[in-house]
């Protein structure tokens, strides 16, 4: 009896560089491995849409329509080739209006996408009606999704294989047309034996006729037993990495899964080992100066206690590397358990998954629930759809009086669609006060990726990406000599400490040079950008945390209030206001826009 085939997606390009390497790898670093997966036997690719789109002009400085039409040079016409999108959310972390979901539909048609697959986090299937009417549309296959992930230790009320045969009729009687099913448990911690139900009941509701797979992640340790056991139920295919970028955060590596299902009646996408071990071989030397996260190749066991996706768990690491607070990230998922446990069981995977880190973040940084993350608010307070399960009425306060916004159960998309800073028009006008050229794909760049998009646009992308060739170089033994010498600061006073092993062996010099008079300028101290600790003065306004500079709001001069916002600092893709503690009015800004400042850091001086 001939095996049954079975339909692997290569996440490689896309699920695999987020999971990773935060999405941060560049086109024509990778493109040589495409070419070399083809020849492999591989395709079908995933290979856009995700973070794979926000992350090229955040990070980068590429376009993602450019990425993806060269993609499919290299990967050919044949190629099926594969985006993902969050429903009325895109591929952003807000939702759009329905001009905007339409438009993220015909432009991925356009730059070479064949199948979209598509979910929202929350299950509600009033997310999926109308973006899913415009993937079918524009000509696309239309792979529906129910996200999937195990709750924290005694939470009950969904995530069960009785939920998701709920979430999957309401997409049935919904009318919503598609063309495969896609369980999707971004976090990777859903037990086997539950994705065997779960997959035994969609075979049952849908029939053998519809393709139905399985995407999970090794984050939790169970990736393969979950494939294995969706297999056995019935699945038709599933999402498989090539190494390096492949277990840990990611999906199972090709060649492990290949291994897996030796003796079994399974046939991997006609796949030969030796073919895969020549691609890995390309991509490992594609990927070779890319600092690769520790993180990332690793499985923890706290992660079905704080449902943690793969895919954002590197972004966030990066993204407080670039902070460094990196430090933070142990207390932070441990306190995102709380956070899942009391904001409505919506699975972890973006953006709810970004919002639950977010909201663990502040909790860490400045208190347990004195600031409520706006996209975690929000969605405790609807704005996002139906939560599965009712949030904790307490937080559902807290969020409404912090926000200044009342519980709704009004549908997302018509919220969005009355705002008119999502109206196509509003970002046309904000193209053309810029001078950009307003085609379709400027639009959309502007409209998904704000400032940053239009600082791309404008010629003022960065790129931000981890080389070991562009990191510094570790102390050798020549430098030795200086391995044990620092430059510390004390109430403003500098000095230069040499430290030896054992006891009170430590000498103090002063670091001030001869030629240089001992007391310094206010203009060398702003230069020097020196963290300045808070004295409590209500004349001095610091950052609260290290973070970057996103707005200033005041210029020198101008009269202040307290409690007036006077500087929006960037971290973990959350706007921080600074507010200033009295009033006054403004002597000296001591940052810049784009600056990254540190916890305690002077921003500004009052009068």
């Amino acid at each position: 009896m001939a095996k049954k085939f079975i339909d692997v997606m290569d996440t490689t390009f896309r699920d695999g560089f987020q999971s990773v390497f935060g999405a941060r790898v560049l086109m024509d670093d990778f493109l040589p491995a495409v070419s070399a997966a083809k020849e492999a036997g591989i395709n079908h690719f995933e290979f856009g849409g995700g973070a794979r789109f926000q992350s090229l002009y955040f990070y980068l400085n590429e376009d993602a329509f450019t990425m993806m039409d060269k993609f499919r040079e290299v990967a050919g016409a044949d190629a099926n080739l594969q985006t993902l999108a969050r429903g009325v959310n895109t591929v952003t972390l807000d939702t759009g209006s329905r001009e905007l979901v339409d438009l993220h539909a015909k432009l991925f048609a356009k730059h070479s996408t064949n199948t979209i697959r598509n979910f929202d986090a929350l299950n509600d299937v009033k997310n999926l009606q109308y973006s899913g009417e415009r993937i079918v549309h524009h000509g696309l296959k239309h792979e529906v999704v129910v996200t999937m992930m195990d709750l924290p230790p005694n939470c009950f009320g969904a995530h069960d294989a009785a939920f998701y045969e709920k979430s999957l009729r309401d997409i049935l009687d919904s009318g919503i047309k598609f063309h495969s099913v896609c369980f999707k448990d971004a976090s990777g911690t859903s037990s086997p034996q539950k994705v065997y139900e779960t997959i035994k009941m969609a075979r049952r509701l849908l029939g053998d006729s519809v393709h139905l797979r399985l995407h999970t992640h090794e984050t939790a340790g169970v990736s393969v037993a979950c494939y294995l056991a969706a297999l056995e139920a019935g699945a038709d295919g599933i999402d498989l990495a090539a190494s390096p970028v492949s277990g840990g955060t990611s999906q199972p590596d090709i060649l492990t899964m290949l291994h897996a299902v030796k003796g079994k009646n399974f046939d991997l996408g006609g796949l030969d080992v030796e073919k895969i071990l020549k691609y890995e071989d390309v991509l490992k030397d594609c990927l070779k100066d890319y600092f690769m996260p520790p993180e990332a190749t690793q499985v923890s066991p706290l992660i079905p206690f704080s449902p943690m996706p793969g895919g954002a768990l590197t972004a966030n690491t990066q993204m407080m590397r670039d902070n460094n607070i990196l430090d933070k990230f142990p207390a932070v998922i441990k306190a995102m358990r709380e956070v899942v446990e009391k904001g409505g069981f919506g699975t972890s995977v973006t953006p709810v998954s970004q919002f639950y880190f977010q909201q663990a973040f502040n909790n860490v940084m400045f208190g347990p629930w004195k600031k409520i993350a706006e996209g975690y608010g929000k969605m405790v307070l609807g704005y996002f759809g139906k939560t599965p399960v009712e949030p904790n009425r307490d937080i559902v306060a807290l969020a409404s009086e912090q926000l200044g916004l009342e519980p709704t159960k009004e549908s997302a998309i018509d919220i969005a669609d009355r705002d008119e800073s999502k109206s196509l028009a509003y970002t046309k006008a904000i193209l053309e006060k810029e001078g950009i050229e307003q085609s379709e794909e400027n639009i959309f760049i502007a409209a998904a990726c704000k400032e940053k998009g239009i600082a791309y646009l404008k010629g003022e992308g960065k790129v931000m990406v981890r080389k070991l060739s562009d990191m510094p170089a570790p102390v050798t033994k020549k430098d030795a000599k200086d391995a044990n010498k620092y430059s510390v600061v004390v109430n403003g006073n500098k000095y230069n400490v040499e430290v030896s092993d054992g006891f009170d062996n430590f000498a103090i010099k002063s670091v001030t040079p001869a030629n240089t008079p001992k007391k310094e300028t206010e203009s060398s101290k702003k230069e020097e950008k020196e963290p300045v600790q808070s004295s409590g003065g209500s004349n001095e306004i610091v950052s609260p945390m290290t973070a970057g500079v996103f707005k200033i709001q005041v210029k020198v001069g101008d009269t202040v209030g307290k409690g007036q916002s006077v500087i929006i600092l960037e971290a973990m893709k959350m706007e921080i206001p600074v507010e200033s503690p009295s009033a006054g009015v403004v002597e000296e800004i001591l940052v810049s826009q784009g600056q990254s400042v540190e916890d305690g850091q002077l921003l500004v001086k009052l009068k």
